[in-house]
């Protein structure tokens, strides 16, 4: 059995904010815990290098798609790596293997009868000499009366047909387009409307996709799903394979989404294994991505892998709401945002992956404030986690020799993070990574009122015996944090097993004491409560 975990595609047009990053990271502690439990995991996403928003942002810089596309995928790589994300593969989809997998499953689905033809008329733009890409016209919402693009609209979800919008409006020039005839291939997905409905079914009873996953997909099969255009005149993609269609392109709805599984076959071929032992009825899928990506991964996906006669269909859609930052919505137009190069640049990235997690848009849109992030830093991993980890291994460092007193382990303790192990595997498994979390740290907090409570600096003297049990079962607890935090805070935890000689990672109570222990530094520096408010004006005045 696979645990397969798809993030999703962050498109390579700008840098990566903490909106993404808040909807990204529960992949990254999904794999990171899969493996620990000694699954086999396969853990993919890439840069998004072929969509008109590349396009519109290299018009912008007067550059070409290719420089604005590797400038950012390297940027997103970096930022990754940094964050400590741990794909088995990240890829883009300008790359090689992607375009030639991609016209596969295209073919696929034609020779099984699941395209065809169609004339359609296309907003053209006769001042830019070009039919517009459905994100390149612009308009209002004709459901809700919100600003909208032409894909979709962002304020209530709609997928949206760009002529479909009222008041269009070319996103180059601003001149109104004209309608113009072309010809393109057309998805049946209105032959998958009965087997979407079992599959959704099926989801309901299993409760393995966040409720807004469940509720939107309700809302559009409700609705009927359309047959849609899958191919479309655009500068840059994936050609399409059909004699008399050259020089137009593979759409978004197959070939973004297609990424999952294209990645895998490529990661399979790099490590000469069959896509069919990775991809099967047995494998786990977890897709990982923001709410507005929601029916891409549980309607146009599914109908994909349907077409193709693929068997594993996602079984985990882990949607997250937003985060809003300041208690105002993210805006990369007007600048409010927090980018990932810049905050990585200053604070640690456990601090950010712990606050991410903590304060997750897990059921409902949460906020990022300065203030907040701060304080949880000081007061939850300085202050509970940090200081527990030092106070113990200083304490064992001074009084004695750095040697671990080799004493039984209090039974209690035992007992509660054996259970802990369990209680917060299920939670993980179940995509409730805050409540696992907050599980770990009220732990934490038992720790210091154990250590509080002991008071080994006098039993040392006072009890021997009494001390050595003490810091014996403070040592054990510190030993079972490094495995219990690897998935979230992995640097810490890394640390945490240097200093005691821990070479291995694992998803079960660590009994072994170490015997002695290295030489132990502060897992976290106090951040200057200055700072809240300096990083708010920085924010206010980028913003300007």
């Amino acid at each position: 059995m696979t645990i397969i975990i798809g993030g999703a595609w962050p498109y390579a047009n700008g840098s990566l904010h903490l909106g993404h990053i808040a909807a990204l990271l529960p992949g990254d502690i999904l794999a990171r815990y899969y493996r620990q439990k000694g699954e086999k995991v396969l853990y993919v996403s890439g840069s998004d290098c072929n969509g008109t928003p590349i396009s519109i942002r290299a018009a912008q810089e007067n550059t070409t798609t290719q420089a604005i596309a590797n400038r950012y995928h390297d940027e997103f790589t970096q930022c990754f790596q940094e964050l400590g994300f741990t794909y088995d593969l990240y890829t883009r989809t300008d790359a090689k293997h992607h375009h030639e997998s991609v016209q596969t499953i295209f073919l696929q689905l034609l020779t099984n009868n699941y395209l065809y033809k169609k004339k359609i008329e296309q907003a053209y733009c006769d001042t830019d000499k070009q039919f517009l890409p459905d994100r390149f016209v612009e308009g209002t919402c004709p459901n809700c009366g919100a600003k909208a693009r032409g894909d979709q609209c962002d304020n209530c979800s709609e997928i949206l047909d760009p002529l479909d919008l009222i008041d269009k409006r070319c996103k180059i020039c601003g001149n109104e387009p004209v309608i113009r005839e072309t010809e393109h291939f057309y998805f049946t997905f209105s032959q998958f409307q009965g087997r979407l409905e079992s599959y959704l079914a099926e989801a309901k009873l299993e409760k393995r996709w966040r409720d807004n996953a469940l509720a939107l997909t309700e809302r559009y099969l409700s609705e009927g799903v359309p047959d849609r255009a899958v191919t479309r005149d655009l500068p840059n993609g994936v050609n399409v394979p059909v004699p008399g269609f050259e020089g137009k392109k593979i759409y978004v709805w197959i070939e973004a989404v297609a990424g999952y599984l294209t990645a895998s076959i490529e990661w399979a071929q790099q490590h000469d294994v069959a896509i069919e032992d990775l991809w099967n009825e047995d494998t786990i899928s977890y897709y990982i991505h923001g709410k507005d990506n929601i029916p891409f991964h549980t309607v146009i996906w599914p109908a994909i892998l349907m077409g193709i006669g693929a068997k594993a269909l996602p079984t985990h859609i882990v949607s997250n709401e937003y985060l809003t930052l300041e208690k105002r919505k993210l805006s990369t137009s007007q600048n409010w945002a927090v980018w990932v190069p810049y905050i990585l640049s200053r604070y640690d990235a456990d601090s950010i992956r712990y606050f991410l997690t903590m304060n997750a848009p897990e059921n409902r849109d949460t906020d990022f404030s300065w203030r907040e992030f701060i304080y949880s830093h000081n007061g939850e991993l300085l202050g509970a986690y940090g200081n527990f980890v030092n106070r113990t291994l200083k304490f064992l460092e001074k009084s004695f020799n750095s040697q671990v007193p080799q004493a039984e382990v209090d039974g209690a303790v035992r007992k509660k993070t054996i259970h802990l192990f369990s209680e917060a595997a299920i939670d993980i498994e179940a995509g409730h990574f805050k409540q696992a979390l907050e599980a770990i740290f009220e732990y934490v907090r038992a720790a210091n009122r154990y250590f509080d409570e002991q008071q080994p600096w006098l039993q040392v003297n006072e009890d021997v015996e009494a001390g050595n049990k003490t810091l014996a079962t403070c040592v054990y607890i510190i030993a079972n944090l490094s495995q219990l935090l690897q998935p979230f805070l992995p640097f810490s935890a890394g640390k945490i097993r240097d200093v005691l000689g821990i070479q291995e990672v694992m998803w079960h109570e660590q009994v072994e004491l170490p015997t002695d222990i290295r030489e132990v530094t502060p897992l976290f520096d106090r951040l200057d409560i200055g700072l809240i408010e300096e990083e708010y004006q920085k924010l206010v005045n980028d913003s300007q």
